[in-house]
C-alpha cells in the first residue's frame, strides 16, 4: 500500500477513536461490521439509535482476550487470576510466645528483703591500729561461726568492716555467713563491695555465684561461679557448678529455640512482603496488557491509536502501546529495585498511564521519582 494512503488510513483511525460517533454514517457500517468480525467492543456511541453490537461466532478470526492468550505468562507466574492471591497469615505467624522453661529449682529461695546490712565508710583512714582491730573482730566472727552462731558472727564482722572498710576478704567472709543464713541479697550485696575493692576477689565471685543459684539466677550464678574457679578452685564451686549448669543449658537451649522461631516468623514475613509485591506486578502487568490489546488497531495492526514510537528520550525507547510482548517479565521481578519502586503508589500509577498510552510519558520526563524507574525499565526491555 502506498504510504500516503497508510498515512491517510491512520488519519482516520485517530479520528475514529477519539470521536466514535463517526462510525454511525451508513456509510462506514461494512468497515463497522469488519471490526466487529475481528472481535473489536465498539462504545455504544459507534452506533445509532436502534444498532447494536452483533454476536460473531468468529472466534478464530480474532485474539481473546481472555487470560488464555497469555501462555507465556502463565509459565512464569502460574494461572492468571484478576486478584493475585498473596500468602495469607497462618496461625504460625501469630507472635511468638515462650513457654516456660522446665528448670530443677530444689534449694531456690525466696528473696530476703531486710534492710540493707552496714557497710564501711571507704573514705576514712585506715590505721595500723584499726586493722589490728578489725583482724580481732574478725577472729571473734570465726569463733562465733565455729560455734553456730551466725548473728553473732555478723555482728563481728561489721565491726571488722566499720574498722576496716578497705578490705575485700572481710566483706566476703560476711557475704559467706549470710549465704549460710540464706539471706542471698544480704551476700550479694556484701560480695559486690569486696569485687568492687579487689576485681579478682574470687571468694567475692564465689559467694555472690552462689547467693545467685539459691534466687535461681542461674545463668548469673554460672558466670561468677567460673570466674571463682578459674581464680581460685575448690570443690565447693564445682558441686555448685554440678546443680547449675544443667539450668543453664537448658535456658540456653530455650533462648536458641525461640530466637530460631522469630527468624524463621520474620522470614515468612519478609516472602509475603515478596510475594505480594510480586502479585501487584503482575496484576499490573495484565491489565496494562489488556488495555494494550483493547487499544489495538486491527486494520493496520499497530498500537495506541496507530501511535509511533514512544517520546520522552528515555534510553532503550519502547515499541508503541508499553510493554513489548516477548520481554522476560523475570528480570524485572528479580530486580530488587525496581520491585521496591512498585511498592509506591505513585510510581505504580504512572506505569500503568505510560503502558495505557506511551505519549503520556512526557509528562513523567522530569519527575525525578517516576523517570529513573520508568528509564531501568527500559533497560530491561533492551536486554540489558
Amino acid at each position: 500500500m502506498e504510504a500516503s494512503k497508510v498515512n491517510q488510513l491512520k488519519l482516520f483511525i485517530q479520528q475514529c477513536d477519539s470521536n466514535p460517533a463517526l462510525l454511525q454514517d451508513p456509510a462506514l457500517k461494512f468497515f463497522r461490521d469488519y471490526l466487529e468480525k475481528l472481535g473489536a467492543k465498539l462504545p455504544a456511541s459507534a452506533y445509532g439509535k436502534g444498532e447494536s453490537a452483533k454476536k460473531t461466532e468468529a472466534k478464530d478470526s480474532f485474539v481473546d482476550e481472555s487470560d488464555d492468550d497469555m501462555p507465556e505468562l502463565e509459565e512464569q507466574f502460574g494461572p492468571s487470576s484478576t486478584s493475585p492471591k498473596v500468602p495469607e497469615e497462618t496461625a504460625s505467624d501469630d507472635e511468638v510466645v515462650e513457654s516456660e522453661v522446665e528448670l530443677d529449682n530444689e534449694g531456690v529461695i525466696e528473696p530476703d528483703n531486710d534492710p540493707p546490712q552496714k557497710m564501711g565508710d571507704p573514705s576514712i583512714e585506715v590505721t595500723d591500729e584499726k586493722r589490728d582491730e578489725a583482724q580481732t573482730a574478725k577472729s571473734k566472727a570465726m569463733e562465733a561461726m565455729a560455734d553456730g552462731d551466725l548473728d553473732e558472727a555478723v555482728n563481728h564482722l561489721t565491726e571488722a568492716i566499720e574498722c576496716n572498710p578497705t578490705s575485700a576478704i572481710i566483706y566476703a567472709t560476711r557475704a559467706s555467713v549470710f549465704v549460710k543464713m540464706k539471706k542471698p541479697n544480704a551476700a550479694i550485696r556484701d560480695a559486690n563491695a569486696a569485687i568492687k575493692i579487689n576485681p579478682d576477689s574470687a571468694k567475692g565471685y564465689k559467694w555472690r555465684g552462689m547467693a545467685r543459684a539459691m534466687l535461681g539466677h542461674w545463668e548469673e550464678a554460672a558466670k561468677d561461679l567460673h570466674l571463682a574457679s578459674r581464680l581460685d578452685y575448690d570443690e565447693e564451686i564445682s558441686a555448685v557448678l554440678k546443680k547449675v549448669e544443667p539450668n543453664v543449658h537448658k535456658i540456653e537451649d530455650h533462648h536458641r529455640k525461640y530466637e530460631r522461631l522469630r527468624r524463621e516468623k520474620d522470614e515468612r514475613k519478609k516472602e509475603r512482603e515478596r510475594q505480594r509485591r510480586r502479585a501487584e506486578a503482575q496484576a499490573a502487568y495484565e491489565k496494562a496488557k489488556k488495555q494494550e490489546k483493547a487499544s489495538t488497531c486491527k486494520p493496520c495492526g499497530a498500537t495506541g491509536g496507530c501511535s509511533g514510537g514512544m517520546p520522552g528520550g528515555f534510553p532503550g525507547g519502547m515499541p508503541a502501546g508499553g510493554m513489548p510482548g516477548d520481554v522476560d517479565m523475570s528480570k524485572i521481578l528479580n530486580d530488587p529495585e525496581l520491585m521496591a519502586a512498585f511498592s509506591d503508589p505513585d510510581v505504580m500509577t504512572a506505569l500503568q498511564d505510560v503502558m495505557k498510552n506511551p505519549a503520556n510519558l512526557a509528562k513523567y520526563q522530569a519527575n525525578p521519582k517516576i523517570a529513573p524507574v520508568i528509564a531501568k525499565m527500559m533497560g530491561k526491555f533492551a536486554g540489558k
